[in-house]
């Protein structure tokens, strides 16, 4: 029997996100900050239509917009013009998600550059959009929206510092940057502030935002630097960007794989990570003749016979990476599947 599905992997490890959602994880400071200005982070997340306690899984999905009308009604409300790079100051790039972690395994920052531009918007944010631009042995990385989100100055304060900390991290010490642009309205007496917290220029009112960086820069080495690590990501995330997996339905089949080994895969928590309701959800789905139990087996029948033909997998967890917290009830479902146990469709897929 081949080996070759040892180190594959048999969907994606989360939902990725639509056009116009982000992952959460952009808000996940913003409780603690909200409490220090004074506010009651859960009456203006609500106020969003942004539950509260969907901040508890940081690749919960929402509304750009919404995250972005958030931080500017904050920025109204708690009388603070920089409430987008306070949030900033507070978190880590690692809201990026993976794709922070396939930047830092990365062997140069020109190639880790490359990685963030390719898949932010497979594993972040479809809306984000940006480019790489070298002139005049000056780097720049460009960043904008892919649609039209209203006034976005607070998003794009938090965007500036988030994508400076990643360089930073990924240059050490020899980072430094030489300005940075923003397609925003600052008040003059809020420049030597961003300029502090930027640790360069600052020029606003421009028509793109822009960190710029000695272009040198892009072929040092990243001490972190990690091939296999970089191997297995990039590798992953690039099946799940050829993948395109956009409709409903791939969206479902994609839950459904990422959350069965967890035990708890039900349509409730599969609306709560589309961000959509049980009653919206089991509508979508019927009008493609479909119900989230026949998805479920569906995705469950393939996945038990994927494992059942990797021989190194044992009965009990191939039970368990289905949900099952009992191989008995587990070959209970296959038999009814297939008409022979488990342990019998192994024996055949060995012997083919």
């Amino acid at each position: 029997m081949s080996d070759n599905n040892f180190f594959s992997l048999d969907g994606p490890l989360e939902v990725m996100p639509t056009e116009r959602q982000m992952r959460i994880a952009n808000l996940g400071a913003f409780p603690f900050l909200a409490r220090n200005l004074g506010a009651d982070p859960r009456r203006l997340l609500e106020r969003h239509d942004i539950d509260p306690f969907s901040l508890r899984d940081p690749d919960h999905y929402i509304d750009c917009r919404s995250y972005v009308n958030l931080l500017e009604d904050c920025s109204t409300l708690l009388n603070d013009p920089l409430f987008g790079l306070r949030l900033a100051q507070m978190q880590e790039p690692d809201v990026y998600g993976c794709v922070t972690a396939l930047c830092r395994a990365s062997a140069t920052i020109r190639e880790a550059v490359d990685c963030l531009i390719k898949f932010i918007p497979v594993a972040h944010s479809p809306a984000a959009m940006q480019e790489l631009v070298v002139e005049d042995n000056i780097a720049m990385l460009r960043w904008g929206v892919r649609t039209d989100l209203g006034n976005n100055k607070q998003a794009n304060y938090q965007a500036a510092l988030l994508n400076l900390k990643l360089l930073r991290q990924l240059g050490g010490q020899d980072f430094k940057p030489s300005y940075v642009n923003l397609a925003v309205d600052t008040r003059h007496k809020d420049i030597d502030e961003l300029e502090r917290q930027l640790g360069c220029r600052f020029h606003s009112r421009t028509t793109e935002n822009v960190i710029a960086f000695p272009a040198p820069l892009l072929d040092k080495r990243i001490p972190s630097a990690n091939r296999l690590l970089f191997k297995l990501l990039g590798g992953y995330l690039t099946r799940v960007k050829d993948a395109a997996r956009t409709t409903l339905v791939d969206r479902v089949q994609d839950y459904i794989r990422s959350s069965l080994s967890e035990g708890n895969c039900t349509i409730e928590r599969c609306a709560e990570k589309m961000d959509v309701s049980v009653r919206t959800l089991q509508a979508k789905l019927s009008e493609s003749q479909l119900s989230f139990s026949d998805i479920l087996e569906e995705q469950r029948i393939a996945l038990a016979q994927s494992y059942l033909k990797q021989y190194q997998v044992s009965l009990d967890d191939v039970a368990a990476n289905l949900g099952y917290s009992e191989q008995s009830s587990f070959g209970r479902a296959f038999k009814r599947w297939t008409g022979m146990t488990p342990k019998q469709f192994r024996q055949q897929a060995v012997a083919n």
